[in-house]
């Protein structure tokens, strides 16, 4: 029995080499030690259609082993004497090798014999061994053997013994190629894991940036918890008293001025019941007091009149009761008239002189404040535009409004003086016109009786400001103070200056 690893024994013939030396199997591969166990790679063999681990062509002889094709045979040719080389094998003329002892002179000379062991012949890749051959085996040009013969029935043996340790080599070549292309594989790896870990931010956060922002203003900004005989709702505000004075919008607390209670959850989880100090329907702007409160952190107040379009602001609130939320964005117009409240459908008594925002405001963020990128409350964030959906749930479309904050800090202040604040008038009601807001009707000895305004009459300007409708009237008139002094224009182009009247805001 021939196995796979053994030289295959063949019938002695002269000048030949063991068919098993080099042997491939249908020209597909080279017949070497056993095949691996199912599911490992063969290390002596590419896959389908590729060469083997010797790298040589389907069909010719496995580079490195030295040994001629099976095809070759004992039936040896030499070339006619013009071919200039030994021919072995090959086509074309020649004289055919005469067989050992048969008398008959050698034509390469008297002693010569052809040989080929195990050993392939040094030289350069064009050598006898070099190219796909298959069925042919080629001697360089002018090739003579001078290797004496061998001894008679040995060289199989030596032949065999030599395949045998070129295919036991290669086995370990392979072997070892294919552990070491693996490691190599796996030692190129690069993983994350295995990357140190990265170093802990120590520093200040950058000046200016979100990140300041809310270290600055988050410990001062409190969510509002309110329940009463009908329900529950939740909003937020800030602290601008280290007493616990907080401000927040009107609508947050609104029901609990006629029964019910106000719990203020801060920053640090700390949680204390509270009170209305004093509230201003008209401008949505509240204050209440929270119990047993000392040396809490306060904001600092900015200047609304400063912002500009585009300026970068930062929304600090409780949306869906998620406290401690912040969101930025930017100042997406300003002196927007807006209608707030809980009555803004029906009546201009709750038009607003606002700052619109894209930065998130959902319900929850109200009576929070808006923060410009120093760290300053420019606005009190009061209402969202919310198209209509299925559900009824109002959420942040990029489109927030907030009380700027130069009007809301004198009505705070009325607030906490007096408890009684006072509202803006110019003693006119109004409607919309296609030029102006027209005048429907004049209070006596109000502030437009006074500057010789009169029904019918339609205002284009209002300072410097551009009047297209009635609500833009009514939001420049609650942008003032009371006392203020301001030019107003007409449509017939005549101006008049009025001095703008006070009016304490009903509880």
């Amino acid at each position: 029995m021939t196995e796979s690893n053994q030289p295959a024994q063949q019938p002695e013939q002269p000048h030949s080499v063991p068919t098993s030396a080099g042997q491939t199997d249908s020209g597909a591969r080279e017949q070497g030690p056993s095949s691996p166990e199912p599911g490992q790679p063969d290390p002596l063999q590419g896959g389908s259609g590729q060469a083997g681990a010797y790298g040589a062509p389907a069909g010719s002889a496995p580079a490195g082993l030295g040994d001629p094709p099976a095809s070759f045979t004992s039936a040896h040719q030499v070339p006619s004497p013009d071919a200039g080389q030994t021919q072995l094998g090959g086509p074309g003329p020649g004289q055919q090798l005469p067989h050992p002892g048969s008398g008959q002179p050698h034509p390469l000379g008297p002693g010569a014999t052809a040989q080929f062991g195990a050993e392939p012949h040094a030289g350069p890749p064009s050598g006898p061994f070099a190219g796909p051959q298959t069925g042919q085996f080629y001697l360089p040009p002018g090739y003579q053997s001078s290797v004496p013969p061998r001894p008679k029935g040995r060289g199989k043996v030596v032949a065999g013994v030599a395949a045998l340790v070129l295919l036991v080599g290669g086995l370990s070549g392979g072997l070892g190629g294919y552990l070491g292309y693996n490691f190599a594989n796996d030692s190129s790896a690069v993983s994350s894991l295995d990357a140190p870990r990265a170093a802990s931010q120590t520093g200040n956060a950058p000046a200016g940036s979100v990140e300041e922002v809310a270290n600055k203003l988050l410990p001062s900004v409190v969510q509002i918890q309110v329940v009463t005989r009908t329900g529950a709702g939740e909003g937020s505000g800030f602290v601008i008293s280290s007493n616990g004075q907080i401000v927040t919008n009107n609508h947050v607390i609104e029901g609990a001025a006629s029964g019910g209670n106000i719990k203020v959850v801060f920053q640090d989880g700390k949680t204390a019941a509270a009170k209305i100090l004093g509230r201003d329907p008209t401008s949505d702007i509240a204050v209440i007091q929270a119990d047993g409160i000392s040396g809490a952190p306060v904001v600092q107040l900015g200047n609304s009149g400063d912002l500009k379009i585009g300026q970068g602001v930062v929304a600090i609130g409780s949306p869906f009761e998620l406290s401690g939320t912040v969101t930025s964005g930017i100042v997406s117009s300003l002196n927007r008239p807006v209608s707030a409240g809980s009555d803004a459908r029906n009546s201009q008594a709750t038009v607003l002189n606002a700052i619109q925002t894209d930065a998130a405001i959902n319900p929850g963020n109200s009576g929070g404040p808006l923060v410009n990128m120093q760290g300053q409350v420019v606005g009190i964030n009061s209402a969202i535009y919310s198209p209509s959906s299925a559900n009824g749930q109002a959420g942040s479309v990029g489109i927030g409004f907030s009380i700027p904050m130069d009007q809301a800090r004198r009505t705070v202040d009325e607030i906490v003086k007096t408890g009684k604040p006072k509202q803006t008038v110019l003693g006119v009601k109004v409607e919309s016109t296609d030029q102006g807001a027209r005048i429907s009707e004049i209070t006596p000895g109000g502030a437009a009786e006074k500057a010789g305004l009169k029904a019918g009459d339609v205002i284009t300007k209002f300072g410097d400001r551009r009047i297209d409708e009635s609500d833009t009237l009514v939001a420049a008139v609650r942008s003032k103070a009371p006392g203020d002094k301001i030019t107003i224009t007409l449509a017939d182009n005549r101006t008049v200056d009025a001095t703008l009247d006070g009016v304490d805001v009903p509880s």
